[in-house]
């Protein structure tokens, strides 16, 4: 056995708590990934995914599951490494959590109709009203979808991330916004690069959710949010309720009709972001 390394791998874990947030979140990010990777191989396999290629909704919903899964072991064992109480990182479960998360739920979902509703004002967007009820029937499957996958991101990029930098709210805000973004070009790859803007804008909103929940510094409006906008949109897709004209610019609506890849998109986070500021 290597007793340097093993003294050195000791000092490390009981020095960790001082160890620098950007050093904190790599090691953080480093063991997701190793513990995630002998699931991901097979997964990949399987499902016939190759890293950074755009996904099928077929092949991504098992590795997004394998990947969120494990997201509670690796922070409960940061919690450890940083002598805090599990659970922790902006989650703390009581009636505020409970109540930010159904209003930036409520928040999220209007914010989407809203914004649809502006590009059919335009004549940018048609509605398939005859489809209501196969909306209906993707509503709740979507929802439970939406929520998971909000926490789960919340908990990780605001609750963990940010949170490491509380004492600086716009170095915290930059640094785990883009963090956020960059990291999703690993479901979409060069198909998501578009979106990267809209992605770190989209963070540096959902930071704000955190910094303005009644000083709180917890994820729940942040999570309602984030669950909002991906219930809607995916409900909405899923249901196949909108139509985009021929004649609507890929600038305005979002290239390949990806709403954070579009003009109309990044005004609507602004907007979000400034709503949030005023109102809590």
């Amino acid at each position: 056995m290597n007793f340097p390394i093993v003294i050195e791998l000791g000092s490390f874990v009981k020095n960790f708590s001082q160890a620098a947030p950007l050093i904190q979140i790599g090691f953080f990010f480093l063991a997701w990934f190793l513990l995630w990777l002998p699931i991901a191989i097979p997964i990949s396999i399987a499902v016939k995914w190759k890293p950074f290629e755009p996904l099928q909704l077929s092949q991504k919903l098992p590795l997004v599951a394998s990947l969120y899964g494990i997201v509670p072991v690796v922070l409960w064992g940061i919690s450890r490494l940083k002598e805090r109480n599990f659970p922790t990182f902006g989650v703390e479960w009581n009636l505020h959590l409970l109540i930010s998360s159904a209003i930036g739920l409520g928040i999220g979902a209007i914010g989407i109709l809203m914004l649809f509703g502006v590009q059919t004002a335009i004549g940018w967007v048609r509605w398939r009203l005859e489809n209501w009820q196969k909306w209906l029937s993707v509503c709740l499957p979507t929802l439970l979808l939406g929520i998971w996958i909000g926490f789960t991101e919340e908990w990780v990029f605001r609750g963990f991330c940010f949170g490491e930098f509380a004492s600086d709210f716009w170095n915290a805000a930059i640094v785990s916004s883009l963090i956020f973004a960059v990291l999703h070009l690993i479901w979409e790859g060069r198909a998501n690069i578009p979106q990267l803007p809209g992605l770190a804008l989209m963070g540096v909103v959902l930071c704000l959710a955190v910094a303005q929940d009644q000083n709180q510094q917890q994820i729940g409006l942040a999570w309602g949010l984030h669950a909002g906008w991906i219930w809607m949109i995916a409900s909405l897709d899923a249901a196949e309720i909108l139509s985009y004209e021929e004649t609507a610019p890929e600038w305005g609506t979002g290239i390949d009709r990806k709403p954070l890849a579009g003009l109309l998109g990044l005004i609507f986070l602004l907007g979000m972001g400034i709503f949030v500021m005023r109102s809590f």
